[in-house]
This record gives structure tokens, C-alpha cells and sequence, in this order.
């Protein structure tokens, strides 16, 4: 009792570990820090569960989905590398309900909130309706290390993943081209990956989700104007994972994609092309990857048909998830 007080006063927190629930019967009791402080009741079993936070670099709350391996307290010492999941828009992390994130007995899954137009990006405009949104200082800065402190991870880049999709797969490149040194691995499901003038039509995604959720706010809050006209969109060309993958050297691309059928109505269609761009740039870079494009889905997992959905991600996942643990295993 004297520890948690202490680490409650001067802001930090305990120990990787010392905070666990008894036997296992109810989720770990997780002690506030890095910024991230608990409001409402923990919500879930003890290997399934979401917790609520509030931190300053993000207005609002915030759900952070944890899933642990179905042996975690049977090992009291045993420690384990763990995948960030990042969803689309406009989901929450409570949504995120892939049978395949519940399968692996070898690493922790964490499912923080991405809001529903955050792109995984400190936004330009910080003075909007929507008010703070430092989605970047809030996972690197703030979830990760708050998760070392708090379950038993390997907490070193050899034993983290970062994967995600639809706008969470932008996320994923985008958060390991900024910080390698965190991961070992990314991969992107379906994903908004390249944000190049060739790709104006992520651009457009992108400035429908700013103006199109409440509350609104202008078409340039993330990153500026998406135009190509006197360099006003360096912004745009900055984040654009397509631009950057030398930034991966040393890091394990995945990439998952379909066709939509041939349907333009379909967002799948577009991120198609987007993935075949950044294939071209690790290609021209002779860059190890994995790449999945299925088409319209035949024989990949039971209900793909290609298109932007659940169905074809929850295929990607359980042909990810191993990997992973390979990869982590190696």
C-alpha cells in the first residue's frame, strides 16, 4: 500500500507486474502514469478487458483494449512481446472483436482508442472544436510505456508489432517510419498507406472524415491542405508512408490488401493501388516484405470477398498472427 501511494504521488508507476489480480480472476489492476489517468470501472475478464483514460495530449476519453494470452497468470514470471492493433474509422477499440486477436498464447495485444478521424497524427490545428489531438504523443509517448509499466512485456523493439487497419494501417507505417526503434514488425490490412498526389483519392477519405464527424472541423486540421498548389501539401507528403519505406530498414513489412471486385464504390479498389505503390517503393529499395493482395477474396479465410470489411481482415489476421509469433520466437 505504501508503494502504490508512493508511485500515485509522484506520478509514476509500479513496477512491470507488481499490479496483478489475484489467481487470475479479474482483469490486472493497471496504476495511473505517463499522462494516462484511469476514469470508470475497468470492464471485461481477466485475459479480455478495455480500460477508460483521459490524458491531456487528447480531449476526451478513451478506451484501451488489452487481451492477454490465455496462460498469463499461470507463469507469474514469464514475460511477453506484444502487438498494437490499430483500428479504422470511425471504430472504437471495444469493436474490435477479430477471433483471431484472441488466439495467441505468446503475445499481449493492445487495442488503443484512434478516434474516429485521428490518423494516428499530431494534427496541425489544435485550437478545432474537436480540441486536443496529439494521437501520436498519446501511443508512443503515452499507451506504450504504460503498458510496460503495467503487464509483463518484453519491453524492447525485438518483442513489439504495430499493425492496423483501413486508416490504422496508415497508422502502423506511419508509426514505425517515425519510430523504428520501437518495433520489430508492422503491417498493414487494407490500408490508406499512400497519401501521394497519385493517391488523391486517400487524400479525399481523409478530409471527408475531418468535415464529415461531429464535431467538425475545417478540411486541413491533421495535415494541412491537401493540395498540391505551391507546395501547400508537404504535409501530406511528410506522413505519406509510400514516400518513406526506406525508414523500415531493419523492420518486417506485411502487407494485406484485395481488389473490392473491380468496385469503385468499394474503398478496397483504392487501397489496392495504394499497396501495389508502396510494393513498387520497397521493390525499387530491394527491400524484404510479405505481400498478400487476394483479389476478391476466393480461398482466403470463409466469408472474404475482396472488399473492405471485417470477413476479409479477420482472414488477414489469422494468417498474421502466427507470423508474428515466429517472428517474435526467432
Amino acid at each position: 500500500m505504501v508503494v502504490a501511494l508512493m508511485a500515485a504521488v509522484v506520478g509514476m508507476t509500479l513496477p512491470a507486474g507488481t499490479a496483478q489480480a489475484a489467481e487470475g480472476t479479474e482483469p490486472p489492476r493497471m496504476t495511473d502514469g505517463f499522462g494516462l489517468t484511469q476514469v470508470d470501472t475497468t470492464v471485461g475478464g481477466p485475459t479480455n478487458f478495455y480500460i477508460t483514460v483521459t490524458t491531456p495530449e487528447v480531449s476526451g476519453k478513451h478506451h484501451i483494449k488489452i487481451i492477454l494470452p490465455s496462460g498469463y497468470y499461470d507463469a507469474p514470471a514469464r514475460r511477453y512481446p506484444v502487438l498494437y492493433f490499430l483500428h479504422g474509422s470511425p471504430d472504437d477499440p471495444i469493436q474490435q472483436n477479430y477471433p483471431a486477436l484472441t488466439t495467441s498464447n505468446e503475445m499481449i495485444t493492445v487495442i488503443p482508442d484512434g478516434g474516429a478521424r485521428g490518423w494516428y497524427a499530431n494534427w496541425l490545428n489544435q485550437r478545432t472544436a474537436a480540441g486536443a489531438q496529439n494521437w501520436e504523443n498519446f501511443h508512443l509517448k503515452q499507451v506504450i510505456p504504460f503498458i510496460d509499466a503495467n503487464l509483463r512485456t518484453i519491453a524492447a523493439k525485438k518483442a513489439r508489432a504495430v499493425a492496423g487497419v483501413s486508416m490504422g494501417g496508415f497508422g502502423a507505417l506511419h508509426y514505425a517510419q517515425v519510430r523504428p526503434d520501437l518495433f520489430r514488425q508492422t503491417a498493414s490490412l487494407s490500408g490508406d498507406i499512400d497519401l501521394s498526389v497519385r493517391s488523391m483519392d486517400l487524400r479525399m477519405a481523409v478530409v471527408a472524415s475531418l468535415v464529415g464527424y461531429s464535431p467538425g472541423v475545417d478540411s486541413d486540421a491533421a495535415f494541412g491542405s491537401p493540395y498540391p498548389v505551391f507546395n501547400a501539401d508537404w504535409r501530406f507528403n511528410e506522413v505519406d508512408p509510400a514516400a518513406h519505406m526506406d525508414k523500415l530498414a531493419g523492420v518486417g513489412v506485411s502487407i494485406y490488401v484485395g481488389n473490392g471486385r473491380g468496385d469503385v464504390t468499394d474503398l478496397e479498389f483504392w487501397v489496392e493501388s495504394a499497396s501495389k505503390h508502396v510494393k513498387d517503393s520497397m521493390d525499387a529499395l530491394r527491400m524484404p516484405y510479405y505481400y498478400v493482395d487476394y483479389g476478391d477474396g476466393g480461398g482466403w479465410g470463409t466469408n472474404c470477398n475482396g472488399g473492405h470489411n471485417a470477413w476479409c481482415w479477420e482472414a488477414d489476421l489469422q494468417d498474421l498472427v502466427p507470423r508474428l509469433e515466429r517472428s517474435f520466437a526467432s
